[in-house]
């Protein structure tokens, strides 16, 4: 496992020093000496807990922290803030802000280490159960809950990118002769073989797949025209084809295959909702489904 990156924010050198004395055999540590170096430090990767002062002189913790959460979208980074006050009123302030802990100088090195080994735990839990409630549990890619934000971002930044956004609709053909033939044991592992498939044939770290129900996946292709979208589709259809699995049932040949549909939104098409897209994509699966699947169509060109 690595090592949780810690941002320490302080205007004082001997309390960085200590900290790093306490920490830095455990975490990867990242050091800004104000608020505004803490603000640059978080915009150019997030850390997984911040210890921040509250008393620096060009901007305040309280302030710094509200800055963090708006740059975060509320994406929820702990912070645990850094004080000498040790009056009630300011540990309640820090808290109701949404702190997640105190720590008071002069530093206790026991407690300072407790206390940010349990955060860090924290916030890993947090993290883990985040990715599961995205994730479909049994091909392991993204499920449908993730495809809908991931598709609402892509969709918000096509405007601002001026660039095309394509989605490719997909499914499997003849999975339900599949299942009644060979059961349903056979059938999630179909279903995981070819979700691997169809990813690994995804070139960019930006492009996405998700399950989108059942024998269905979803391909979103941000910065795509209609003609990549359209080669995209030809190599997964070739994936699919390639796993080489039998199927006798199969009206379409003796393996598993599947049909695409492929949708693209341009940048002028600012009217066009999320929804008017998978609709185009879903006509276009059908029309390639009644063209014999195996195959992708194209929405808008027959």
């Amino acid at each position: 496992m690595s090592k949780a990156r810690i941002l320490i924010v302080d205007d004082e050198r001997l309390n960085i020093n200590v900290m790093v004395s306490i920490l830095s055999e455990d975490y990867e540590l990242v050091i800004a000496k104000s608020g505004e170096q803490a603000l640059k430090r978080v915009a150019a990767q997030a850390p997984d807990l911040i210890l921040l002062d509250i008393s620096m002189p060009d901007m305040d913790g309280y302030t710094v922290f509200e800055r963090i959460g708006e740059m975060t979208g509320g994406k929820k980074i702990p912070i645990i803030f850094i004080t000498a006050m040790r009056s009630p009123e300011e540990e309640i302030k820090g808290l109701k802000m949404g702190a997640v802990d105190y720590i008071t100088k002069p530093f206790t090195p026991s407690i300072v280490e407790v206390r940010v080994a349990n955060q860090i735990e924290a916030k890993r839990n947090r993290d883990e159960l985040e990715r599961l409630n995205r994730t479909d549990a049994l091909t392991g890619i993204a499920n449908r809950r993730r495809f809908d934000e991931y598709i609402m971002l892509q969709r918000e930044s096509i405007v601002r990118s001026e660039a095309a956004l394509s989605i490719i609709m997909i499914d499997i053909d003849h999975f339900k002769q599949f299942n009644d033939c060979y059961g349903h044991a056979a059938g999630d592992d179909c279903l995981k073989r070819v979700a691997k498939a169809l990813e690994s044939r995804l070139d960019r770290t930006t492009d996405f797949i998700a399950r989108y129900g059942g024998e269905e996946f979803v391909v979103i292709l941000p910065a795509t025209d209609s003609q990549g979208a359209a080669q995209c589709a030809e190599r997964l259809c070739e994936a699919v084809s390639e796993l080489d699995i039998l199927h006798d049932q199969s009206g379409t040949c003796g393996h598993v295959t599947a049909s695409f549909g492929v949708a693209t939104l341009l940048p002028e098409q600012r009217e066009v909702s999320v929804e008017d897209l998978l609709e185009w994509a879903d006509q276009a699966l059908y029309q390639a489904k009644l063209s014999g699947r195996n195959q992708y169509r194209v929405a808008g060109q027959g």
